[in-house]
């Protein structure tokens, strides 16, 4: 059931006010009634999720930062999950009832896509289990091409589901969303999707630790991945190059890795930053991702995360979840390099980016417990966000 939040006002009239907007304007941009939000900002009244969801949406700010406790964003997620299971459980025999026309469905899963690259998990667990149902009763009423077509949006929308199960441990949930992914990429007969699976099955091999077989399926998939020759197979065939180094470089191989980021690298130039078939990929993805293998190799590469990343950060327009990753790995460089504050520092524009995809990453747990144990940095900041991102040590 929807919930009520009490205590919210101070949060919603700070974000307001760093956003530079009037009451009146906040008001209208979210849909909200001018009195309802005045009541909200002297917490006169407490605010239902759809009415913070609107209010976060209109000033372009993760949801989390208008809650009372930084911990009640996880614990929604964690609550919403088994709804999340329960979508999946008549993935083939829905129930039936209602669903909406294929545009407004495309549209939903085009939102739902935009919340996973923005890392809004909250919103993502409140969604999706309805959106889920809608498009297994839609995929059976259908018919020819759009059958197809309603499958490749059910790809998209297991991938989102995906994105905060495997982000919030729950291991076996996600191995079952990409044997969904597998199937419905199957049903919409689309060679251009087989890629999108074989790079988000990576994740398989990634909660295994089994990245030299990890390698060899992505190795695999390249190999049967149609041949470069427009923007989005181009795309399709980078991003596959682009995970392979980065799993090449978990295995410890340096030269697959490298050989990986070569490819990606030719192929970035030949199309432009962005999202294709829900994976951004272009010259700045391969950056990152060039970051995050010398990260993995350690040792003498960690100079070459330090100097990819000199003097360059994200262009604002990336999506949030990889700007924020960037920044992730760049602090472990500067950790295992001896430059804590620096590391610290990156931490905190990781989680200013994109609060949820960084409190969730074990990375930064362990980062900010290193810090902790060093007792690095300002000793009272590191303190609250070792907290905040449950960190131990």
């Amino acid at each position: 059931m929807p919930s009520s939040h009490s205590g919210v006002g101070k949060y919603v009239a700070y974000q307001r006010r760093l956003a530079k907007l009037t009451q009146q304007q906040l008001a209208d941009a979210a849909g909200v009634a001018l009195g309802t939000l005045r009541k909200i900002e002297r917490n006169e009244r407490g605010a239902g999720d759809t009415v913070l969801e609107a209010l976060a949406e209109a000033m372009r700010i993760d949801l989390s930062k208008l809650l009372p406790q930084r911990s009640h964003a996880d614990a929604r997620v964690h609550t919403a999950m088994p709804a999340l299971s329960a979508a999946l459980a008549t993935y083939d025999m829905p129930e039936e009832g209602p669903f909406r026309p294929l545009r407004e469905l495309r549209d939903a899963v085009t939102k739902a896509e935009e919340w996973r690259l923005g890392a809004q998990y909250v919103l993502i667990t409140s969604k999706l289990p309805g959106l889920l149902t809608e498009l297994s009763r839609a995929l059976v009423a259908a018919q020819g091409a759009e059958r197809q077509e309603v499958a490749a949006l059910l790809v998209s929308a297991y991938r989102t589901a995906d994105a905060v199960a495997f982000k919030y441990g729950a291991k076996d949930l996600s191995a079952r969303l990409i044997g969904l992914m597998k199937w419905a990429a199957a049903a919409a007969d689309d060679q251009l999707l087989d890629t999108t699976v074989a790079y988000v099955g990576t994740e398989i091999y990634f909660a295994a630790r089994a990245y030299r077989t990890g390698l060899r399926a992505l190795e695999a998939a390249i190999n049967a991945a149609p041949p470069p020759q427009d923007t989005h197979t181009t795309a399709a065939r980078g991003a596959l190059h682009m995970r392979a180094a980065v799993v090449a470089g978990r295995a410890g191989d340096a030269n697959a890795a490298n050989l990986h980021l070569l490819e990606a690298r030719t192929l970035g130039a030949r199309v432009r930053e962005g999202v294709y078939a829900g994976t951004a990929f272009g010259p700045h993805s391969v950056r990152i991702h060039q970051v995050s293998v010398a990260v993995s190799l350690g040792d003498d590469h960690l100079q070459g995360a330090l100097d990819a990343a000199h003097e360059w950060a994200p262009p604002q327009d990336m999506p949030a979840e990889r700007r924020s990753g960037f920044y992730i790995e760049l602090a472990r460089a500067q950790l295992w390099t001896g430059r804590p504050d620096d590391a610290f520092e990156s931490l905190r524009t990781a989680r200013r980016i994109a609060p949820q995809h960084t409190r969730e990453h074990r990375w930064v747990r362990e980062v900010a417990g290193t810090l902790r144990r060093l007792k690095r940095a300002d000793a009272e900041s590191l303190t609250r966000f070792a907290e905040w991102c449950h960190a131990t040590g």
